[in-house]
């Protein structure tokens, strides 16, 4: 096996080249050499199953490995019960939709910790992801927990996987770019930097979380207090590199799912990075 390469969702080259339709991606990318997309439900999931279905039809033709991002407003340790646990029917409405596009995983933003103790938004997390695993319709579609950016959100890369060991449906979600904005800045240097996040996933987990990992890369701005936007791959104040990962992926040996979030080159950034990881290969 290697390791995957795509966008999340479409980029500016993309709809300047006149497509509109998010079906159309699926060969576009194929053309372009990627093979991997991640489907965006940021806002909401507003497409109906239907044509969810019609698009993992294409992607499935085209060989593009599918995920999906869920809503943002998702907040698994919100301390209003009535909306924190109206979480888990979004978390359900994404699994759905996933299970429509042929997609494995549904990435899920952790939360917040900025009026409780993070011990607190943990234990209002474990409760939340309990009630929702009860509720997923589809078992075999994981639940994929994203490491965050910012310093008062839940989702340091100890706090994923500490929720991730509740259920072997959890899966973590390496935001290399998140984690380097909330430590702001110099996380990640050598392909060493990059190596430990790997083998700290496989000693938590097991061999087998680390080997596919769904991962996030972008260069991302940040301040005093984490992540503030996501930049693209010319920027060369902020980073991180991604040279260092592709050498570290290659010499653990392992086949990530990297899905770039550039500010609108994602599907160009994605292309560089594979085209790294063939070389070093």
């Amino acid at each position: 096996m290697s390791a995957t390469f795509g966008p999340a969702g479409n980029c500016d080259r993309f709809k300047n080249e006149g497509y509109k339709k998010t079906i159309q991606a699926m060969k576009w990318l194929c053309d372009l050499g990627l093979d991997s997309y991640e489907y965006q439900c940021g806002n909401g999931v507003t497409a109906g199953l239907e044509t969810l279905s019609e698009i993992g039809t294409e992607a499935q033709k085209y060989g593009i490995h599918m995920s999906l991002h869920a809503p943002y407003y998702i907040s698994l340790s919100g301390v209003v019960p009535e909306k924190r646990l109206k979480s888990i029917d979004y978390i359900t409405q994404s699994v759905e939709a996933a299970n429509a596009l042929g997609a494995k995983k549904v990435v899920i933003h952790t939360g917040s910790a900025a009026k409780i103790s993070r011990s607190e938004a943990m234990d209002l997390a474990r409760d939340t992801l309990w009630k929702a695993l009860e509720s997923v319709p589809h078992p075999d579609v994981a639940l994929g927990l994203e490491t965050m950016g910012k310093e008062n959100q839940l989702g340091t890369l100890e706090e994923v996987l500490d929720l991730c060991t509740l259920d072997k449906r959890l899966h973590p979600v390496v935001d290399f770019g998140h984690l380097n904005a909330r430590n702001v800045g110099g996380l990640f240097v050598t392909a060493d930097d990059y190596r430990r996040v790997f083998n700290t996933v496989a000693e938590k987990l097991g061999d087998e979380y680390a080997d596919t990992m769904h991962c996030h890369f972008s260069k991302i701005a940040y301040t005093e207090k984490g992540e503030k936007n996501h930049l693209t791959f010319e920027d060369t104040v902020f980073g991180p590199p991604f040279e260092p990962l592709m050498e570290a992926i290659v010499r653990e040996g392992v086949s990530p799912n990297i899905i770039c979030e550039s500010a609108g080159t994602q599907a160009d950034d994605a292309l560089a990075m594979k085209t790294y990881y063939n070389s070093v290969r």
